[in-house]
């Protein structure tokens, strides 16, 4: 979730930036409960303005701040959470299975509601403004997101459905989808990677009702701002949120891990949200965090329409999930077309016990590269961009082994180790020898960086 987001600071192959040429083409889907259509993308060779890129049936016209890679492009419309008998299938399933069984309405259906099928393209009023994150936010930078223009984005979380969710009358939904950001070279990371969004909204009926002698108690008053509370919010509707929205992932956690996981919770202080939190859980004697929660900012509750109520978010990541609970060693695994990969998940029940079995251990080819900045216009992540748009999939981790100014002219120069390692097969030295060529011709030409190799 947005407000919970810690921000942190992929041509002879493909160029940097998003082609002119391509041309994506789909249909977006939105329905009331669960909506589980796929948007496919489709690659065509032309477009009727060579500024202009076709994605998802809307024309967006590129600028200075387009940055989209023809490599994520090919992963929008993928939509690997809607796959039957995918891992990160099996974890939305159950988590989605999980919200229907034990929240239900005063009808005895499901109280909340599911959508994943929403549009990976989003404004950057949504995805920023209407969650109340400052112009001036390092969250916003190029070198974090893919814009397609100054106006339009790639989500970069799925937070961005927040305030249209909840302007159109929900109090109680899951949004799923795949989000994308600008980041590091490891096995736990990938710039496209999918989120679940959770958010329950209450009135101050629902929310006093259980508390004995609870008639008066209020929701809002004129207050003083803290870590601990928003100045809008009474002190006891915040203990009761907090106190319901812990139970909540405690209960979701134990679910999908098994009671004897243990849990603890970190406090935290998001710029946006008061109180917040962090869950960690025990796997294998090692803390690990899978998801941040916390208590809506009031001023974006109200400002999508629903003033009389408080409500609590949370944003967890599937492939974290996944990871732990199938003990999935490497990110990329997920994209894998391999069989012997995807039929270990195919089972008789979402909750069929499923230990991953590692395909073979190929070994890794590794390379360095090192060059000059240039003066004021470098950024690691267009580095990382670039090699992951280059070497794909074939890129297991790039570490930054070395920094170096030199005393006279003041240039800085960064090493980096390149680990090339296929998941499914062995590499040569000459297939990996011309991919790191291409990379090197790529950084002088689109970084502009000087070469030292």
């Amino acid at each position: 979730m947005a407000m919970l987001w810690k921000f942190m600071t992929v041509a002879k192959y493909s160029k940097t930036a998003l082609s002119p040429k391509i041309k994506v083409r789909g249909i977006s889907t939105h329905s009331r409960h669960s909506s589980s259509k796929s948007v496919p993308s489709d690659f065509a060779a032309s477009a009727p303005c060579s500024n202009t890129v076709e994605l998802l049936g809307k024309s967006y016209p590129q600028d200075d701040y387009s940055n989209v890679t023809e490599k994520i492009l090919s992963k929008v419309g993928k939509n690997l959470h809607n796959r039957k008998h995918h891992p990160l299938w099996l974890i939305k399933e159950q988590v989605k299975e999980h919200f229907y069984k034990h929240y239900l309405g005063r009808r005895g259906t499901p109280l909340f509601s599911v959508y994943d099928g929403l549009s990976p393209v989003v404004t950057v009023q949504q995805n920023f403004d209407s969650l109340l994150i400052p112009q001036n936010h390092a969250s916003r930078r190029k070198e974090d997101n893919y814009y397609l223009n100054r106006d339009h984005m790639l989500r970069a979380h799925t937070s961005a459905h927040q305030w249209d969710l909840i302007h159109s009358g929900l109090d109680a939904f899951l949004a799923v989808g795949d989000v994308y950001r600008r980041d590091t070279i490891d096995n736990t990371h990938y710039p496209v990677f999918h989120q679940m969004e959770g958010v329950r909204l209450f009135s101050c009926h629902e929310l006093f009702s259980s508390i004995k002698d609870g008639e008066g108690l209020q929701l809002f008053e004129q207050g003083h701002r803290t870590a601990h509370k928003q100045e809008c919010h009474t002190m006891e509707a915040v203990r009761l949120v907090e106190f319901n929205l812990k139970q909540v992932l405690t209960k979701l956690m134990t679910h999908i891990f098994g009671d004897g996981l243990q849990v603890r919770w970190v406090d935290c202080y998001f710029p946006f949200t008061h109180p917040s939190f962090e869950m960690e859980i025990n796997f294998q004697g090692e803390w690990m965090e899978v998801l941040g929660c916390g208590v809506m900012e009031q001023q974006l509750v109200n400002s999508a329409g629903a003033q009389d109520k408080i409500g609590w978010a949370f944003g967890l990541g599937l492939e974290r999930l996944a990871m732990i609970l199938y003990d999935i060693p490497d990110i990329r695994l997920f994209w894998s077309e391999d069989e012997r990969f995807l039929k270990q998940f195919i089972g008789p029940h979402i909750w069929q016990k499923i230990k991953f079995q590692p395909l073979s251990r190929y070994p890794p080819l590794i390379n360095d590269i090192s060059f000059w900045l240039p003066s004021e216009t470098y950024s690691q992540n267009d580095f990382y961009d670039l090699v992951r748009t280059i070497g794909g999939d074939l890129i297991e981790k790039v570490v930054l082994l070395d920094e170096f100014a030199h005393p006279k002219t003041k240039k800085v120069s960064h090493c980096y180790r390149i680990v090339y390692r296929h998941p499914e097969r062995t590499l040569t030295q000459d297939e990996v020898h011309r991919i790191h060529q291409a990379i090197e011709e790529s950084a002088v030409r689109e970084l502009g960086v000087e070469g030292r190799f």
